[in-house]
């Protein structure tokens, strides 16, 4: 049985609306991975919740090592579904350092996890900027139970970015694991070879259908996706008025000082009018030091105490959480 080297489907030559499907059974890349490297062309593949927790079941049974890959610029702090399944020592990994302030204290970003997981080590990565892959590869080394080590995370954490990155640097290879901005693009596991004593196995992204990934096409995405160091936008709210970022998000308030953290191509408007919309409306009461997450957009950090109202685009999910910054 072959797999895709950038997906891990199994290979299948029958049906071409279905993954895995090359017209060459001895090709190594599916024809679904060769349209998104070479033409962007992304082919959902839908899994449901249940096809994850199966996996994390099956990795649960191993005695091995898990890496667990979270995004800073979007951590959700709510691992419930990873730590009911996963009881194996856990290496949590940070990745997109390189899109959050450079001041920012590191310690302060280790600490802030607080999980049920066996947490055994952290570190904070940037693939973008290859920084601390050798200090990520020696914790890898020091905390193996064999040569298996399972990589996970939620669906765009930039787990298969952090193994290519590993590939290029430790590995004379030409193999990669194939990438998109969009979800599911891993179908299945993926085992990469780094050396006789060093297997890394990709797991497709754990389900996170609250994102604004999946409500999105790839075109605006990628406008919308931070790709360098963002620029904090502030405002000082003194009398009732609406923060309006674009079609994606709306913010109704009147006394509060609030930090944005979110792509700087995004236009952002202050308006003193009342406006009609068609968006999810929640009426929350923030607490001063506490942020809140537009899944796969960013953050918005509150200084004070107020009862204010959130739109959000349809369907994507937000959630509030203890300050990051």
């Amino acid at each position: 049985m072959n797999k895709c080297i950038g997906c891990g489907a199994v290979l299948q030559n029958t049906d071409s609306n279905s993954v895995g499907y090359v017209k060459n059974l001895d090709s190594r890349l599916c024809e679904r991975c060769f349209k998104i490297r070479n033409y962007g062309e992304y082919i959902s593949a839908i899994k449901d919740e249940n096809d994850f927790i199966v996996m994390l079941e099956s990795i649960n049974k191993t005695n091995d090592l898990v890496i667990l890959v979270c995004d800073l610029f979007n951590f959700n702090p709510n691992m419930e579904l990873i730590s009911k399944y996963i009881k194996n020592d856990v290496l949590l990994v940070l990745t997109k350092r390189d899109l959050l302030p450079k001041s920012l204290y590191e310690e302060k970003l280790l600490n802030y996890i607080e999980t049920d997981l066996n947490i055994v080590d952290k570190i904070i990565i940037s693939s973008e900027n290859n920084y601390h892959f050798d200090e990520l590869m020696e914790l890898i080394r020091k905390y193996k139970k064999s040569n298996d080590v399972y990589v996970i995370g939620y669906t765009n954490a930039g787990k298969s970015t952090m193994i290519n990155k590993i590939l290029y640097n430790y590995v004379d290879s030409n193999d990669n694991i194939t990438t998109s901005i969009l979800p599911n693009t891993t179908i299945d596991n993926v085992l990469i070879k780094i050396d006789d004593e060093l297997n890394l196995i990709d797991t497709p992204g754990v389900l996170d259908d609250g994102s604004i990934y999946y409500y999105k096409d790839i075109k605006e995405l990628k406008r919308i996706t931070p790709k360098k160091a963002i620029k904090p936008i502030s405002y000082q709210i003194k009398k009732k008025q609406s923060i309006v970022v674009e079609d994606l998000f709306r913010i109704d308030l009147e006394n509060n000082d609030i930090v944005m953290y979110i792509s700087n191509k995004l236009k952002v408007d202050r308006t003193y009018k009342n406006i009609k919309s068609d968006m999810d409306k929640y009426d929350i009461h923030i607490k001063g030091g506490q942020d809140i997450v537009v899944s796969g957009l960013g953050f918005i950090k509150f200084m004070k105490d107020e009862d204010i109202t959130f739109y959000v685009l349809k369907g994507v999910k937000i959630y509030t959480r203890k300050s990051l910054i």
